[in-house]
């Protein structure tokens, strides 16, 4: 059994910026996370992609900021269960809680936080009969490190932000020797700029853009060799690749989390947006896993949900303790 004062469910960037937080007020965490290292989303889909709205960092690398976190909570020791998802959560009679994991863990803890992102998710996947045969030999629902492309020829599929952005950057870092870019529609679902940079770059020939169409089809043997493109007027065309990239997506679900009692709406979990507290006293739930009016999936809404409910966990351990708050610009940052 594994005691500590704070379970944090989901070690993305939210969950170790409440280690932080927690660090201040002398309270450890213990993290339990599904995926084999810290980061969330962050580590596992796009560490390499640029993250804007950080306040201080103008632009940072997901996964430098995963770094810089950890490095944050590193003071704090904060202990890890990782490639272990969260499966259960009893109470005790002393009202605490035991949360078990799928191989079996155990947790005990007064205090839970759930910091699960969107939770346990999946790609979408394109309906190719026989897809699976080929993929991680050539097909790639996610690009986790964009130089795995270097020199080779890449069909991407989707009209999404991430198709557009991961079509610029392998053509404006000179990555990809070629890019392929597939959508069945004429129009585009992502940020403005992105879809004219894209126009701009198919006109002058960095991008081969291909709309009306969508990917039907994947050949080779042993790998990809060629996709089967269907267009709505040019019908079937047939484009040698290295790699295929549908990218429309994930599926999120709560998973195990949605059988434990709390109010979900939407896919997320209900909270008081006073401490971000669940239906159920002493679990909170903090960063995209939540649901609230005007809610904003943003990691920076994350990192504030995370401080206020650390507060009011703090209240809870130490009923009979004052918490005042101190500045870490006059008292520094003092470990454990």
């Amino acid at each position: 059994m594994i005691e500590t004062d704070i379970i944090i469910i989901g070690a993305g960037p939210v969950g170790l910026f409440t280690v932080f937080e927690a660090g201040l007020l002398k309270l450890h965490c213990h993290l339990i996370d599904s995926l084999p290292q810290p980061g969330g989303q962050c580590s596992e889909i796009y560490p390499k992609k640029p993250i804007y709205d950080i306040p201080g960092f103008p632009s940072v690398l997901a996964g430098d900021l995963v770094d810089n976190l950890m490095e944050q909570a590193a003071p704090f020791k904060p202990g890890f269960t990782l490639g272990e998802a969260a499966m259960t959560i009893d109470k005790t009679e002393d009202g605490k809680f035991i949360v078990t994991t799928v191989k079996g863990t155990k947790h005990l803890a007064p205090i839970v936080m759930i910091a699960g992102g969107l939770g346990v998710f999946e790609p979408r996947k394109p309906p190719i009969s026989n897809l699976a045969d080929f993929e991680d030999k050539g097909i790639e629902y996610i690009i986790k490190d964009p130089e795995f492309y270097r020199g080779k020829r890449c069909v991407i599929s989707g009209g999404g932000d991430s198709a557009l952005d991961w079509s610029i950057f392998l053509v404006e870092k000179k990555i990809a020797k070629e890019v392929v870019l597939v959508h069945r529609s004429a129009s585009f679902r992502g940020h403005l700029d992105s879809v004219q940079k894209v126009i701009d770059m198919a006109e002058c020939g960095q991008i081969k853009l291909i709309t009306e169409a969508e990917v039907v089809g994947v050949e080779g043997e042993g790998s990809l060799k060629q996709v089967k493109i269907q267009h709505n007027t040019q019908g079937e065309i047939l484009q040698e690749t290295d790699h295929f990239i549908p990218l429309f997506g994930l599926k999120p679900s709560l998973g195990p989390i949605a059988d434990w009692g709390l109010e979900i709406e939407k896919n997320a979990i209900k909270v008081n947006t006073l401490d971000y507290s669940t239906n159920i006293p002493g679990i909170y739930a903090i960063g995209d896993v939540n649901t609230y009016e005007n809610k904003l999936k943003l990691i920076l809404c994350g990192f504030h949900e995370g401080t206020l409910a650390v507060q009011s966990a703090f209240a809870r351990i130490h009923p009979d303790k004052k918490n005042i708050l101190k500045y870490t610009t006059v008292n520094g940052v003092q470990g454990f």
